[in-house]
């Protein structure tokens, strides 16, 4: 496996900042920004890096194994790549650009519904071998034809996403045009010209759309149309009723990406659901809410009937660790393999990948904890 990365972006912070340079700023900001004030978009991984390991040096130390069994498939490491809404506006083809490097990294993909690559386009680079995230629709049939598409491309794990019932007040988005219905403004178009490369390589890839959604969207919608389009089409807000209907259908594993709360993950156990995903959306829905890491800290007696996943607020590899060791089984980053494919272009998911290895590797090898089941055990907790 390639764990070679470009040295002049050793960290995360280098990635970030050289994506603010490279993309416009709507599209940096899309990216990088929370909901109202950023309160929770800060506390995630503040409240996470208070989190400390313990090291145990001196015994019979004999490497490391990052490899993580997760629904019965063996990955390479611990984390995966979280979905994230319009990539290809934030960097031209990258849900293309990561669904490759995972597949090369042996780590697990997640498409989200409001992406800018298809069903079945991820499924032939991947061969079947990504998870989907699935928006609820409104309409039965339409949840009901994207559950087919994804039966018929032997998708591994379908997440059902539950903390979006109303969309996140995001006041860069709405300053920059987008919001619901979304819009072009002149300065866009200014930051546009100011970014040839990012400008160029979206002319080459096509203006992103919904691709998932093509088959099902009116011909010749103009920007408002679109909006009203989506507003009427998607409900987020899930319950017991939808679930189980999805249940029904779906023979493969289950998930619920949302969860925060001991009432959510106790309805997931009562609908047979197979593993929850805490999170709070990466900061970007409720600013009042808590951290995922404390959401994670009192979820973890539903391990014994459930995989308890994480994202949000994740962004390195210590990061990971520290995610492990309060007790996730597996985690998620979004932010991170964005910052990585703007910077980088095609590079872009191998380096993240080979860089959250790396350090993920060097903190395991420091503290000598053998494999990643075993960080538990050098959570230090405080009295």
């Amino acid at each position: 496996m390639d764990l070679t990365y470009n040295q002049a972006y050793p960290g995360i912070d280098d990635l970030r900042l050289k994506a603010k340079n490279r993309i416009p700023r709507f599209a940096f900001e899309y990216l990088d920004g929370g909901c109202n004030e950023d309160v929770n978009l800060y506390r995630n991984t503040a409240e996470l890096r208070e989190i400390q390991l313990k090291p145990i040096y001196l015994n019979n130390y004999k490497g490391t194994d990052m490899s993580t069994t997760l629904f019965g498939k063996t990955y390479s490491a611990p984390f995966g790549v979280a979905p994230v809404g319009l990539q290809g506006l934030i960097w031209p083809n990258s849900p293309n650009i990561l669904a490759k490097a995972a597949k090369a990294h042996n780590v697990p993909f997640i498409l989200s519904t409001v992406t800018t690559s298809g069903i079945e386009e991820i499924a032939n680079i991947t061969e079947g071998d990504f998870w989907y995230q699935l928006y609820h629709p409104a309409e039965e049939p339409l949840r009901d034809d994207i559950i087919r598409r994804l039966k018929e491309v032997n998708c591994n794990v379908l997440v059902i996403l539950a903390d979006v019932p109303t969309f996140g007040f995001r006041p860069r988005d709405i300053r920059n045009g987008l919001a619901m219905p979304p819009r072009m403004t002149l300065k866009n178009i200014l930051q546009i010209m100011g970014k040839p490369n990012w400008a160029l390589q979206t002319l080459v890839h096509g203006v992103p759309s919904f691709a998932t959604l093509k088959p099902y969207l009116p011909k010749g919608l103009d920007m408002k149309q679109l909006g009203a389009f989506m507003d009427k089409t998607f409900s987020g807000r899930l319950n017991q009723e939808r679930i189980a209907a999805i249940r029904d259908q779906w023979k493969g594993k289950l998930v619920i990406k949302g969860v925060a709360s001991a009432e959510d993950a106790q309805l997931a156990v009562d609908l047979g659901l197979d593993g929850i995903i805490v999170s709070n959306h990466g900061g970007r829905q409720l600013d009042a809410g808590e951290s995922a890491v404390k959401s994670l800290s009192d979820l973890l007696a539903f391990k014994e009937k459930l995989t308890v996943m994480m994202d949000s607020g994740i962004r390195s590899g210590a990061d990971i660790a520290r995610a492990l060791a309060v007790g996730a089984d597996f985690t998620f980053l979004g932010r991170t393999f964005m910052y990585s494919t703007a910077a980088l272009g095609n590079q872009g998911g191998q380096h993240a990948m080979a860089i959250l290895k790396r350090q993920l590797k060097q903190v395991m090898e420091q503290v000598c904890c053998p494999d990643v089941t075993h960080f538990p055990k050098h959570l230090i907790i405080n009295k």
